[in-house]
């Protein structure tokens, strides 16, 4: 199992570990700050060992990195992770926006339900089945999500249960969201958000969200 340093420090951007395994281009590690994809967050982006990350896969409890070639360490020796910081920085900050946005919007309307959700570093997005335009209830999510980061309260991430690595994030008086991603310490570094209403079919439609 690999130790998901990220959960405990996702500010960390630097770390010397231990390799696990190696077979041609893939690697494991004792340790690691370097997330993988996982609840529509996308990887990191940064190098092992001064090799390029190409993929990141959970695979169970274990994280595997593709490198960008065939590394010329081997199990047992220490190589440093570094990862790209501005990238992981947005990422958070999106992911965030979206799970706020997403938990205002199941409380305002418990019928609308989310059949996608993707975090980049440039946008996120949720997707929902929606048989009317959701452009008219955006000013109004928008206005109470930007109210929740405003109020700059501490965002409490940990574990719900340890041996299936359940974790979930908390603000007192708005709510508690199971979640494996990386979070803020504080809803005030999301800054400003611009949500936009995009339409992805019948049925469907798709809120983009942003930072201004």
């Amino acid at each position: 199992m690999t130790s998901k340093v990220f959960w405990i420090n996702p500010y960390q951007t630097e770390l010397s570990s231990i390799v696990s395994s190696v077979e041609g281009c893939d690697i494991t590690l004792q340790e690691t700050i370097f997330y993988a994809e996982s609840g529509g967050q996308e990887s990191d982006a940064g190098t092992i060992g001064g090799i390029s990350v190409v993929k990141a896969t959970k695979q169970g409890k274990q994280i595997v990195y593709t490198l960008a070639e065939r590394p010329c360490f081997d199990v047992g020796d220490q190589v440093e992770t570094n990862i790209d910081w501005p990238r992981r920085y947005a990422l958070m900050k999106l992911h965030f926006a979206a799970e706020v946005v997403l938990e205002i919007f199941t409380k305002n309307y418990p019928q609308i339900d989310k059949v996608g959700a993707h975090i980049s570093a440039d946008k996120s997005r949720i997707d929902f089945v929606w048989s009317e335009n959701i452009n008219t209830l955006l000013p109004d999510i928008q206005e109470q999500a930007q109210a929740i980061i405003d109020g700059n309260a501490n965002i409490e991430s940990a574990f719900s249960d340890v041996c299936s690595e359940r974790r979930y994030w908390q603000v007192n008086g708005f709510a508690k969201v199971p979640c494996g991603g990386t979070h803020l310490k504080r809803t005030g570094e999301v800054g400003s958000i611009i949500l936009k209403r995009k339409n992805v079919g019948k049925g469907k439609e798709r809120v983009e969200i942003t930072l201004a």
